[in-house]
């Protein structure tokens, strides 16, 4: 089953500019949902030397067709000079779940959303 979902995959350098991007991107309808992880340590190469950082990762749920906006968003509030960002393509996941993200990252912000339900969330206690 192919669909046309994305993940998009950024780390940023602090819990606030993670939740600037996530809160952008689901408030301006251009993503379904978007994860905040707990920090990690970052190791990669830059200007010559092996640099490690402790990052944010975010993954961001939206339709292939919001890329480009979704991108947008990221490198507008993004601080880095060069930041990550990896679209990963969804082939396979629970339909109606697929279709909550598609609906949900394709309107725009003030757009209300079809009456289909989103997936049922359960807390436990």
């Amino acid at each position: 089953m192919a669909t046309n979902i994305l993940i998009v995959l950024t780390n940023t350098p602090d819990r606030k500019t993670a939740e600037d991007i996530a809160r952008a991107l689901v408030d301006g309808g251009l993503a379904a949902c978007a994860n905040i992880l707990s920090p990690c340590l970052s190791m990669y190469h830059w200007n010559g030397k092996t640099e490690t950082a402790e990052e944010f990762p975010l993954l961001v749920k939206t339709r292939a067709d919001r890329y480009a906006d979704v991108e947008r968003v990221i490198r507008a509030r993004h601080p880095n000079e060069l930041p990550e960002i990896v679209a990963v393509p969804v082939t396979r996941g629970l339909p109606p779940y697929l279709d909550w993200v598609a609906d949900h990252s394709a309107r725009d912000a003030a757009a209300p959303v079809s009456d289909r339900p989103p997936p049922t969330i359960r807390h436990e206690s």
